[in-house]
């Protein structure tokens, strides 16, 4: 079988491609074409540099987002990420993979042998499954933390799946008609689970009990917010971002009169009522006498900073699609916000 690799790493818009590898193939740079595929055109990206290495070829292109359709070209032969043979993350083996108790996770352990903190980090609804990598890959998180805090544990566990063949739920329900059940996603039983794993690790001496964090995006803001009302005894501070807002979150959210808690999202995204339920929550903790309840806006020029949103042509729908990507900022502790997060005690 003929060995195609793919070296990948996490970049700030999530899983991204740095060269893909051909074993057995000679090609020169006018020979190699790539394409990925933007709303259903083909967009080309360009190739930096086409080097022949121990009998291999390797194609080094400008980083694009693996998890796209794209199509690789050399010579008359064409290759996709079905080919792929094997595909290295860079920094995915810092995170030992565990399936324990029900739950899959990946744990990054710090070199300290006195007990040390932990940051939670859950997922976007983009990156349920089984696999123990998606939720490492899919976005930036996981090991954007633990680069930035390497004496801290961070733990990503993968939330289960949707049943086969039920995809996601509409975009345009009302809030009233938005119910998270199942056992799917972030749901209680498992968040359940995933807080016995850390209190396992408080009872082994492993972790502080006094600094335990939670941070998530979009679901996974959701599952934030959740975690804070099914592992209440647990955390220390939360910092939910862009989170889904259900009737059941919302009413978690305005029940955290003691919590330290900060929101961030951006003006509007693919969800435009979320901010109406956040902003009320946050405020009515404020008038409940909570001031550690905090709230974060992004304008559209902090996103823009960030590359984000800064497309004239783009259609609003999908404007606000990728406004969704504010996560990008928080893990650039913007505002000081992971900064806070980290420094709370319980």
């Amino acid at each position: 079988m003929e060995q195609v690799i793919a070296n990948t790493y996490v970049a700030d818009r999530g899983w991204t491609c740095r060269s893909i590898v051909l074993d057995k193939v000679e090609a020169k740079k006018a020979d190699v074409r790539l394409e990925t595929f933007m709303r259903g055109q083909p967009a080309p990206v360009e190739i930096e540099r086409v080097e022949q290495s121990g009998g291999q070829l390797v194609v080094t292109p400008a980083p694009f987002a693996y998890m796209s359709d794209w199509t690789l070209h050399v010579g008359g032969k064409s290759y996709t990420r079905k080919d792929v043979t094997d595909e290295n993350i860079e920094g995915l083996d810092a995170f030992e993979a565990i399936n324990e108790n029900g739950v899959v996770y990946r744990i990054y352990r710090p070199k300290n042998t006195t007990p040390r903190p932990l940051i939670l980090f859950l997922h976007g609804g983009g990156e349920c499954g089984t696999d123990n990598v998606m939720q490492m890959v899919g976005t930036v998180g996981a090991m954007r933390l633990a680069e930035l805090y390497p004496d801290m544990y961070v733990m990503a566990p993968q939330a289960p799946p949707r049943p086969a063949g039920e995809g996601l739920p509409p975009m345009n329900r009302d809030f009233k008609s938005i119910v998270m059940s199942g056992e799917h996603g972030w749901n209680r039983t498992y968040l359940g689970k995933v807080c016995d794993e850390i209190r396992g690790m408080i009872a082994s001496g492993e972790v502080d009990p006094r600094r335990v964090y939670v941070t998530g995006l979009s679901m996974g803001g959701y599952g934030t917010i959740n975690a804070m009302s099914v592992g209440a005894d647990l955390f220390a501070a939360a910092a939910p971002i862009c989170p889904t807002m259900t009737p059941d979150s919302f009413e978690i959210l305005r029940g955290l009169v003691h919590a330290k808690i900060w929101v961030s999202t951006a003006y509007v995204d693919h969800t435009v009522y979320r901010h109406k339920y956040i902003t009320d929550a946050i405020m009515e903790l404020r008038d409940k006498g909570n001031r550690d309840a905090r709230l974060t806006i992004y304008s559209p020029e902090e996103l823009a900073a960030y590359g984000i949103g800064t497309d004239p042509n783009l259609p609003l729908r999908e404007l606000f699609a990728e406004n969704h990507s504010s996560w990008i900022l928080t893990y650039h502790n913007e505002h000081g916000i992971l900064s806070w997060l980290t420094e709370q005690v319980k």
